[in-house]
């Protein structure tokens, strides 16, 4: 304890003196690994976007109870705006303040990606020209102060709420009323009693249409996935998988099994035994919380979220933070490439405008995603074949068969063209109309003008 108060002290003197390291294998790449002040987090963002302007910025989604800065770096070959059928990903780090590595780790994933692609690093160069990454390094800055001054403290905000347990609980709703596939809430900060920090991160899920996301904790070695609040909350360790159970489970691969150890048969784990599931395992089995962030990301929006318990130590010593960028660069890399799976397309009409807020839906899958702005869509799946359709209200629904085989390395492409009207018969029906069938009484047409 001891030792982290003193390095916490000495932040501001340490960066002019800190050594740089880096691997054998890219001598190019000069990171410093210290802890970084919330000062210097902001003045390293800062330049290394100005170092890659010509694909990278900055921009703050808000600010934190006490007033400081959400900032986001953003990496793309076209900083700033969303390119028709580019997926957006996001990585979050430090939404507990006291949970200090994935925020250094964002912060050395974002001096990579910049040093890497300049020097010509042809993974680097595909994954930023293919893919919209958004790196909010810290979530909780305020939170990360309080640990600066004694480091077990920190692990809520300035108001003493725990941002994880501070979403809507949109999963109770989900359980009460399974029939329903959309779940909207009113954006007003008195009526949902919500920090700064929390409201700001909804605001910027709303504002942009992410594929994939994962947050990065501490105090584990583990990936856990939705859902988080079991279908029992008063039983424990209630396995609660979501209707993309196969999918989220994939991605939870994607990171444990590139992680130096993650997956790895070892029991000496924290305390907890993850080594019988390879280093994955679905949050409400491992324990129950309500609000928190990667439940909200699925049911509100199109996001897929994961957690990543990146190790033991929530507050490793400077020592172990390259040895932890070793542990976990591949990971943080290999999750960014497998937002490129499953399907995307776009959904127009027949005048080939793009269609904003058409619904996609997979057969057996009860979770739909919406179109964005231009009507493109991705939708993360498994390899196999899946009854995918498309439909906007106004417009005929379009049903396709499509085959996605092990092999493919990249999504795979399917464009819709809706027709206005169409046959009513056709369209979705909403939960209620069966009881109508099933009674003998005429199912009321009219009714669905109106959903």
């Amino acid at each position: 304890a001891l030792l982290h108060i003193f390095l916490c002290l000495l932040l501001p003197a340490r960066q002019e003196l800190a050594l740089s390291s880096f691997s054998p294998e890219e001598p190019s790449t000069i990171i410093q690994f210290t802890h970084t002040s919330n000062a210097q987090m902001y003045s390293l963002l800062k330049r290394t976007a100005a170092k890659c302007s010509h694909i990278s910025h900055v921009y703050s989604i808000g600010r934190s109870t006490e007033g400081r800065d959400l900032l986001v770096i953003e990496f793309s070959d076209n900083p700033g705006r969303h390119e028709l059928l580019e997926p957006e990903i996001k990585l979050v780090g430090n939404m507990h303040g006291n949970e200090v590595l994935g925020r250094q780790l964002l912060i050395y994933l974002a001096q990579y990606l910049c040093s890497e692609y300049v020097l010509g690093n042809e993974r680097i160069q595909t994954i930023v020209n293919t893919t919209r990454i958004h790196l909010l390094a810290s979530m909780n800055p305020d939170g990360y102060e309080d640990t600066c001054s004694m480091w077990t403290n920190g692990r809520t905000n300035a108001q003493n709420l725990d941002l994880n347990r501070n979403f809507p609980d949109l999963t109770s709703v989900y359980y009460r009323n399974r029939r329903s596939r959309h779940y909207l809430i009113v954006m007003c900060p008195r009526v949902l009693q919500v920090a700064p920090e929390t409201y700001a991160v909804m605001k910027w899920v709303r504002s942009l249409p992410f594929v994939q996301s994962a947050s990065l904790h501490g105090g584990e070695l583990v990936v856990s996935y939705p859902f988080d609040f079991s279908r029992h909350p008063q039983e424990e360790r209630i396995f609660s998988p979501t209707p993309d159970e196969q999918i989220f489970k994939q991605l939870a691969r994607t990171y444990a099994d590139s992680h130096a150890t993650m997956s790895n048969n070892d029991t000496e784990r924290c305390g907890a035994s993850f080594y019988r599931t390879r280093g994955i395992i679905n949050g409400a089995l491992w324990y129950s919380f309500a609000g928190g962030m990667s439940d909200f990301n699925y049911l509100h929006t199109n996001c897929f979220e994961i957690t990543v318990e990146l190790g033991c130590d929530k507050f490793p010593s400077e020592v172990e933070l390259y040895p932890e960028w070793k542990r976990n660069k591949e990971s943080l890399l290999s999750f960014l490439e497998s937002v490129h799976r499953g399907v995307k397309g776009v959904v127009r009409d027949k005048d080939g405008n793009g269609i904003k807020g058409a619904t996609v839906s997979v057969r057996g899958i009860r979770k739909d995603v919406t179109t964005g702005k231009d009507g493109d869509f991705w939708r993360l799946l498994n390899p196999g074949t899946h009854i995918i359709s498309a439909t906007a209200k106004g417009y005929s629904r379009v049903t396709k068969r499509v085959h996605i085989p092990h092999s493919m390395s990249k999504a795979g492409r399917v464009d819709y063209i809706l027709e206005k009207g169409g046959d009513i018969e056709r369209q979705e029906k909403p939960w209620w109309w069966n009881y109508f069938a099933q009674s003998g009484v005429t199912p009321p047409n009219w009714l669905l003008r109106h959903i």
